[in-house]
């Protein structure tokens, strides 16, 4: 009895001093990562970005913000996290018009692109996570409610809420037992999702982790983002050039979305033996002409046409076996022109959006680089996706399984169900919260 008291004691204490101490150094950490962004600006453009979009982000709150109104406040790290957060945003524009949607970034790469969004009142920088920069954002919004998409989790900003009592939530979570939430050593950051008033998980697994380390306000409400990509596809728009680069469809469609250079490693040696049998459409995740003309070499002796010479003569891509998308914002439309989807990233950082095309009906292949992502697993699952760890597993797919439009059409039907079985987490998510 003795022995339990003291170790409760012990533990008392420990998280006391931990709370005193965590706190101002979490707080340093963000001023030195300030200063190195700073510095780093002077180089780069994406970080001098970042300095420029903050050092007016005051201006912008009261230009566009009035504290009155009745504000949401939307947060996504980036352009990824935007999109997963769309369907919500979307849905409360059309069923509270009386609110206004307050959205913020943390990344140049998502402000940039959606700074001028029509869907929210304001888009606006989120300031460096420090205390006082989060009791003033929060008095300058003064929201009724705050959402968080998937990984967003700032410190000094979310006690500052909890402290106002103003619900906060995290939509779209996935959570991995390797994460420092629930290693024994660093599991006190455990105590910044007690902060969250709810917390709305992809899956069950991520449900079981959080009730390991005592948080029971877990719901298990999906992934939004299978609701946007179904979004997505009932919006599409043609493309004309990739119309007539397609043409009668007498060969096999390649989609390669977001591809890097690793993933060219693996998949340009097959594509250059199957000249004649297959033509490929290739969006790079980045290009500059330096970039483009280095895969334009690589592919020889194909014939490769970018998108922006398509758009000025259309007969250029009569002729052609590879379309380069040399542009942004046409992938998710570009998948329905395909038979297969390969989806970047595996063989790097991690793999892109493979909802985005699976929803097309087509099988999706990626590299093996996928544990963050809860959809890569049950697609393979479903068989309707098919992960590879080199340039010869990808050869064996494309000899095997996928070698003809019967095995394609198998694992299309069968990636296409698996969507169809993901969707409703924006319903599931407005209906528990009485939305």
């Amino acid at each position: 009895m003795i022995s339990g008291r003291l170790r409760d004691l012990k533990a008392f204490a420990a998280e006391s001093v931990r709370q005193l101490v965590e706190g101002p150094l979490y707080t340093l950490g963000i001023r030195g990562y300030r200063l190195g962004v700073a510095c780093a600006s002077l180089r780069n453009r994406k970080a001098r970005l970042m300095m420029q979009g903050r050092s007016r982000v005051w201006k912008d709150l009261a230009a566009k913000v009035n504290p009155d109104d009745r504000n949401i406040w939307v947060h996504a790290a980036s352009l990824g996290e935007f999109e997963q957060g769309r369907p919500l945003m979307e849905y409360l524009r059309r069923t509270h018009p009386d609110r206004k949607i307050i959205l913020t970034f943390f990344s140049p790469s998502g402000y940039e692109p959606r700074k001028n969004w029509p869907g929210a009142d304001a888009v606006l920088y989120l300031p460096f996570d420090t205390p006082r920069n989060g009791r003033r954002l929060i008095r300058a919004i003064n929201p009724e409610m705050v959402f968080f998409i998937k990984y967003e989790i700032w410190r000094n900003l979310l006690r500052a809420l909890y402290r106002r009592r103003i619900p906060t939530y995290l939509i779209s979570a996935a959570f991995t037992p390797g994460q420092r939430f629930f290693r024994r050593s660093t599991r006190w950051y455990a105590l910044w999702l007690r902060w969250f008033t709810r917390i709305f998980v992809q899956d069950e697994r991520s449900r079981s982790l959080l009730r390991g380390i005592g948080i029971d306000n877990a719901v298990v409400a999906g992934d939004t983002r299978f609701d946007r990509v179904t979004d997505v596809m009932r919006q599409t728009v043609s493309i004309p050039e990739i119309e007539r680069f397609v043409g009668a469809h007498d060969r096999r469609i390649m989609i390669y979305g977001s591809s890097w250079e690793p993933d060219e490693e693996v998949y340009f040696p097959w594509l250059k033996a199957q000249r004649g049998e297959t033509k490929a459409i290739i969006a790079p995740h980045e290009f500059d002409a330096a970039r483009l003309d280095k895969m334009r070499h690589a592919l020889d002796p194909l014939h490769t046409v970018l998108y922006s010479e398509a758009k000025k003569d259309l007969s250029l891509a009569d002729r052609a076996d590879v379309l380069i998308l040399d542009t942004f914002g046409l992938l998710s439309s570009a998948y329905r022109y395909g038979d297969i989807a390969y989806i970047g990233g595996g063989f790097g950082a991690g793999i892109h959006n493979i909802n985005e095309a699976a929803v097309y009906g087509m099988p999706v292949i990626f590299g093996p680089r996928h544990d963050r992502f809860i959809e890569a697993a049950e697609i393979i699952a479903a068989q309707g996706g098919f992960s590879i760890a080199s340039r010869a597993d990808y050869e064996r797919l494309m000899a095997g399984p996928l070698a003809d439009a019967a095995g394609v059409g198998s694992a299309g039907l069968k990636a296409d169900a698996y969507i169809r079985s993901k969707l409703g987490a924006t319903r599931r998510i407005t209906d528990t919260l009485g939305l």
